[in-house]
């Protein structure tokens, strides 16, 4: 068994980051380019990637590459993986960040939807990560994140798809821990809580919404639960790739939430709602 390396160190090291043309992954490019790293960044919005792209070099990436990939679309990456490793040599970190969520209720989605939804946040993550399996067992002392939500900790009304996909990719990810640990490659899962980034006003509208009101709850969540800079959630999940910690819940809502979900898993709904009440 290879023993896990106990720091990940960042310089020069070959970083492959998806959802990385906005949101908390630009905001993590930017960080490790701080850090010397290799970047691989991908995402299906080639301007924003470009834009990313030209700030990390700035910034002192050693190598920027940019992938302009839909994760909808199926595909088992193994191309993706063996791009990078041509470019960049082995992959050392990867952070499965993309991710995307729908508005309405679960009879609201179409089935369409909600399949989409788990391409993006789940069956890409699956994919991603055994394509570069093998780069990342070649060289211990790799690091896999998987970026999973408050809502993979609690599951509120009108988010059925969208905690499916990431209570699947907590469980993914820790059972994946328990597996890579011992063979030297650490795991971290990663629940933010509410950052500031455009899922939320990005949604894709499921079903009729005549009135626009979907639309409208959406972009008032944004503007309401997403606050924290999506540049100290970076910070958090460097720092916590750097100590190899295995699960990091960001803001002090999600913390809250996990704790709550943890003493009373059958009611923290319940309750949630009536602090909520309280104090507006």
């Amino acid at each position: 068994m290879a023993e896990l390396v106990q720091r990940f160190t960042f310089a020069g090291r070959t970083c492959v980051i998806t959802g990385a043309a906005g949101g908390i992954g630009a905001a993590l490019a930017l960080e490790l380019a701080r850090r010397r790293s290799v970047l691989a960044l991908v995402d299906r919005d080639a301007a924003g990637l470009e834009r990313v792209a030209g700030m990390a070099r700035e910034l002192g990436a050693t190598d920027v590459s940019a992938y302009t990939l839909d994760l909808s679309d199926g595909g088992d990456r193994r191309d993706l993986a063996a791009q990078v490793l041509a470019r960049h040599g082995r992959a050392d970190l990867l952070v499965n960040n993309a991710g995307v969520t729908l508005t309405g209720t679960f009879e609201q989605n179409s089935l369409a939807d909600v399949e989409w939804l788990l391409e993006i946040n789940l069956h890409a993550v699956i994919r991603m990560t055994k394509a570069f399996l093998p780069q990342l067992l070649d060289g211990p002392g790799s690091h896999v994140v998987n970026v999973s939500s408050l809502f993979g900790l609690l599951a509120p009304p009108g988010q059925v798809a969208y905690a499916t996909s990431k209570y699947a990719v907590r469980g993914f990810t820790e059972a994946l821990r328990h597996e890579l640990e011992p063979r030297g490659v650490g795991v971290t899962v990663v629940h933010p809580g509410g950052v500031r980034t455009g899922i939320a006003a990005n949604a894709r509208v499921s079903g009729l919404d005549p009135d626009g009101e979907q639309a409208a709850q959406a972009r008032r969540f944004a503007e309401a639960a997403l606050t924290l800079p999506p540049e100290e959630a970076a910070r958090q999940i460097v720092a916590a790739i750097q100590s190899r910690r295995p699960r990091l819940v960001i803001t002090r809502a999600a913390k809250a939430g996990d704790w709550l979900a943890r003493i009373t898993p059958s009611r923290y709904w319940r309750i949630s709602e009536l602090v909520a009440r309280r104090l507006r």
